[in-house]
């Protein structure tokens, strides 16, 4: 028999094996969760350490030090209550105790009619895209290692809720098909989902080997699928890296898919349609289609002024063309775009990809310092959120932080290799290599860019100052004179060449240099 757990606001569901704050789940991963179970159940005891690694690591030896990483999550969660960050103490050499409000226990019918009520409340709304996700399948035949398919789904689950444009069903809804032999589409029926993420994992000797893709159970197509092989030798490891880096792969295919489908829609459109319809132009990056986006998203605010989601774009689109330099006049453009993104946290603090619009609309308006504290809140709601990890490499590389920009644009950039913008955020990381003293890094990453946008102007000229760099001056002439020639912009990197002027000496000197100029 499951049970529930509540204390405060908290609702702890050992079926879901997660953390709800009211109706809405916390994003808790299994660990801290397994931890928080067991404190609770013995609510004003001690627990020792070593009870607690068991419980949260399944009884395998890990570093003690694992331990007060994950009580510390579990302590920034509880503190959206008020005091709730002083619920779990600690005692030095005996352990750990939850000190918070009374615990109720729920057992058996109350806890199922809870659930059913929390699914009714949960379930989407209107079009809203949904997905479940599958466990993964042991295909290795070792009965030590079937918890793991089950985990790493667990993860992905607990990591897309944070998504909030999407809605993903829950755990126990999901796993009840864990060994059926039904087909997938059948599942996503009875489910009442369009997609739907399946995978498999296999351990031959001290090597991993997980797949996963992404269907589309309307048509029955792929989506997206990969694979990924890791060394055995931390288990954990390799769980959390899988999860984040399908959660980060998966999520934008899913965004691409809806926006394609609403973009040749006409008649009847509802905000949502509008927005995914604006998605589609958007991601063509240019003048025209960025002005028709951002058409899109104003009536889609209009429409619905107390959804999120058409001024989370409207701040995007916003930012872009501002830093584009797609605009005479950019301060009323970062203007209505810095009101859209604040309208959109207001309306959903949690949602990462409203902190991420203050980010992007931020950078285009020079606020860089709140950009930065913007793209930290999106990655402290969703950790595999590539955008976010890309915003914060943009902040940081404007501020003059080109060592700090480097780590976060190659996070994102693993999170999420097939953006329509990654050229840029390729270009970004070529001249954060650069100013680091890694010309032979900076032309990879230009290299790069140019697979992505190869008439890009940004990344003619980006090519063009790695090449000079690297004393190969023939190279850096012939982009040179290819820049002449492209459309787009390269004013991207205007706001760079602002706030740094060793670094805007460094890049012009170079192009003088590839130009044959003294």
């Amino acid at each position: 028999m499951t049970t529930n757990y509540r204390f405060g606001s908290f609702r702890l569901d050992e079926a879901a094996e997660a953390l709800f704050r009211g109706t809405e789940v916390t994003g808790l991963g299994r660990r801290p969760v397994a931890l928080l179970r067991v404190l609770v159940q013995q609510a004003g005891a001690p627990v020792s350490k070593d009870a607690l690694i068991a419980a949260a690591w399944n009884g395998l030896a890990v570093e003690e030090s694992n331990l007060p990483v994950q009580i510390a999550a579990l302590r920034r969660v509880l503190a959206e209550e008020p005091g709730g960050e002083t619920w779990i103490e600690t005692l030095p050499r005996r352990g750990y105790r939850f000190a918070g409000p009374s615990v109720a226990v729920e057992d058996g019918p109350e806890r199922l009619a809870a659930a059913a009520a929390a699914q009714v409340a949960t379930r989407p709304s209107g079009d809203q895209p949904s997905i479940a996700v599958l466990p993964f399948v042991e295909f290795s035949c070792n009965p030590n290692q079937q918890h793991f398919g089950d985990a790493i789904a667990n993860d992905i689950i607990t990591a897309l809720t944070r998504f909030r444009w999407f809605f993903v069903v829950a755990r126990q809804s999901s796993f009840a098909f864990r060994d059926s032999t039904i087909d997938v589409r059948e599942i996503a029926n009875r489910l009442g989902v369009r997609y739907v993420l399946e995978g498999s994992h296999r351990q031959a000797g001290q090597r991993m080997r997980i797949t996963a893709q992404l269907i589309d159970a309307t048509s029955g197509s792929h989506i997206w699928a990969d694979r990924y092989e890791r060394d055995v030798a931390d288990i954990f490891a390799i769980q959390d890296a899988i999860a984040d880096n399908v959660v980060g792969a998966i999520e934008p295919e899913l965004l691409k898919t809806e926006s394609r489908q609403h973009a040749m829609q006409t008649g009847g459109m509802t905000a949502w349609d509008l927005v995914r319809r604006g998605v589609w132009y958007f991601h063509h990056i240019a003048p025209e289609t960025h002005a028709e986006a951002r058409d899109l998203f104003r009536a889609a605010a209009k429409l619905e002024p107390r959804s999120p989601d058409p001024y989370i774009w409207l701040a995007r689109v916003s930012g872009g063309i501002a830093l584009w330099g797609w605009s005479e006049d950019p301060e009323p453009v970062c203007q209505e775009g810095l009101a859209a993104a604040l309208t959109a946290i207001n309306l959903d603090e949690k949602n990462p990809y409203a902190h991420y619009g203050l980010a992007i609309t931020s950078c285009g308006a020079n606020r860089l310092e709140q950009a930065e504290r913007a793209a930290e809140k999106a990655i402290e709601l969703s950790p595999s959120f590539a955008l976010a990890y890309l915003v914060q490499g943009m902040a940081r590389l404007y501020l003059g932080k080109a060592a700090e920009a480097k780590a976060a644009l190659k996070n994102g950039l693993r999170l999420n290799s097939h953006d329509p913008h990654n050229f840029v955020w390729f270009d970004l990381l070529a001249l954060a290599h650069l100013f680091t003293g890694e010309t032979a890094q900076a032309v990879e990453a230009a290299t790069q860019a140019l697979k992505i946008r190869p008439a890009a102007q940004l990344t003619l000229q980006v090519m063009a100052v790695c090449e000079a760099a690297s004393g190969r001056m023939d190279e850096a002439r012939q982009y040179l004179v290819a820049e002449q020639t492209s459309a787009q912009s390269a004013a991207i990197i205007g706001h760079l060449r602002a706030r740094n002027p060793l670094w805007r000496e460094q890049i012009d000197g170079l192009l003088r240099q590839a130009s044959g100029r003294p």
